[in-house]
């Protein structure tokens, strides 16, 4: 597999080679990730917990384009977003996982770098959630140094808080997101404390 770098106007930002785990590569989204997001996004069971927290679901390929473009220029004024996620043996596009800086407010919050994670139903219970949330919180943590990683999800997707908590996110309280209730999860950076 070829390394790809990622030129942001003259400068390569460490933060934005590709590194993998046991099964998956994580790397910056791309155009060609465009058919796999729009199964991703158009896919009724990934939105069945997403209610008002997971933005539309894609009518077509060109709104996954749009995606892509929206977090590429993540990329571009904050350094970091939203990735794919694919299988290390084949390559294949099964989601995307990452930080993101939220400018907020959400649950009275502003200013944090929010975990998230969506993956394509058919790989669901596989263990690719957790797998590419922990890669996330730890990178954050020993290759960004961010003092603070934060997450949310709905408190109906058991599946989701459970991986938050696994990977040492602490729970924290209920709050209404755009009418979908959720928990609000965190974690301090122990080499920081």
């Amino acid at each position: 597999m070829a390394t790809r770098f990622y030129f942001v106007g003259p400068l390569i930002f460490p933060s934005m080679l590709p590194f993998a785990t046991d099964r998956l590569l994580l790397r910056p989204l791309e155009a060609d990730d465009a058919p796999g997001m729009f199964a991703l996004d158009s896919d009724p069971a990934v939105h069945r917990y997403l209610g008002g927290i997971g933005g539309p679901r894609a009518a077509s390929p060109t709104d996954s384009l749009a995606t892509i473009a929206f977090i590429q220029a993540q990329y571009v004024a904050n350094g970091i977003g939203r990735w794919a996620v694919t299988l290390r043996a084949t390559g294949e596009f099964i989601g995307w996982a990452g930080l993101k800086l939220v400018a907020g407010p959400v649950n009275g919050q502003r200013d944090f770098y929010d975990l998230g994670y969506r993956f394509l139903s058919s790989y669901w219970g596989q263990g690719y959630g957790y797998e590419a949330a922990q890669a996330w919180l730890g990178h954050g943590f020993a290759g960004l140094k961010l003092p603070r990683i934060c997450a949310y999800a709905a408190v109906e997707n058991i599946a989701s808080c459970h991986i938050l908590e696994k990977i040492g996110l602490a729970p924290g309280n209920e709050f209404v997101e755009n009418g979908t209730a959720c928990r609000w999860y965190e974690a301090r950076n122990p080499a920081l404390t």
